[in-house]
């Protein structure tokens, strides 16, 4: 732990009290001992109220459903995950050896439930200013560039609109191909649109997010070329 201490000093400038907190943080429930799960529940509870305060600062205009709409894009999986990655929580990781062995230290949901743990962990360790001081600190540079809300919709909903207004046919999304084990598939998505020659494509671990994907490729094709 006194490596995993080192570097939480260094990038979150904060040393626990009670190191045994940070070690459960850390410990994914394929390992043995204590795992994160319970501070991890903690730690996204104190994360949306930290969030949803900035944000609601930040964005003094804005209505309730653009202030849940720009929270969800800061507090989901993938944001959490991408910091993780930047801080390089992953090393620190403490997994079963079956995770070990698949890659877990890199997966998105591990990663963003340990960032979510040390949040909840630094809250019982000092309190809840503590907590809000690491969560400003993590999230300081994206909530400096918020992006606008409309850019936050769900690029299937943003192209069906966009064709819409066209009077065009909604798209069709296809499903190319299913790689990898069961639990660690891989899905490929085509999109294809009326009157357009190209058709894009998407790879996700989820069929949704493929889709999501493929639809952006589409839309981002369709406003460099308008039908």
């Amino acid at each position: 732990m006194e490596k995993a201490e080192r570097w939480l000093y260094k990038t979150l400038k904060y040393r626990f009290g009670d190191a045994g907190l940070l070690r459960q943080a850390l410990t994914h429930r394929s390992a043995a001992g204590i795992n994160n799960e319970r501070l991890e529940f903690l730690g996204d509870a104190v994360l949306d109220f930290v969030i949803s305060e900035a944000i609601f600062t930040a964005r003094p205009e804005a209505s309730e459903g653009d202030l849940s709409k720009l929270r969800s894009s800061l507090v989901k999986d993938t944001t959490l995950a991408a910091i993780a990655q930047e801080l390089g929580l992953g090393e620190h990781l403490l997994l079963g050896s079956g995770e070990k062995k698949t890659g877990g230290h890199r997966r998105e949901s591990i990663l963003a439930d340990a960032l979510e743990a040390i949040f909840g962990a630094a809250f019982l360790d000092s309190g809840f200013d503590a907590a809000r001081d690491i969560i400003e600190r993590v999230f300081a540079s994206r909530l400096q560039i918020m992006p606008d809300v409309d850019d936050l919709r769900d690029p299937k909903t943003r192209l069906q609109e966009w064709l819409q207004g066209l009077k065009k046919d909604l798209p069709v999304y296809e499903l190319v191909a299913v790689t990898g084990k069961a639990h660690m598939q891989e899905f490929e998505v085509s999109c294809s649109v009326q009157d357009v020659a190209s058709v894009t494509h998407g790879k996700s671990t989820t069929r949704r997010k493929a889709e999501q994907k493929a639809a952006a490729d589409m839309l981002s094709l369709l406003i460099e070329e308008p039908l």
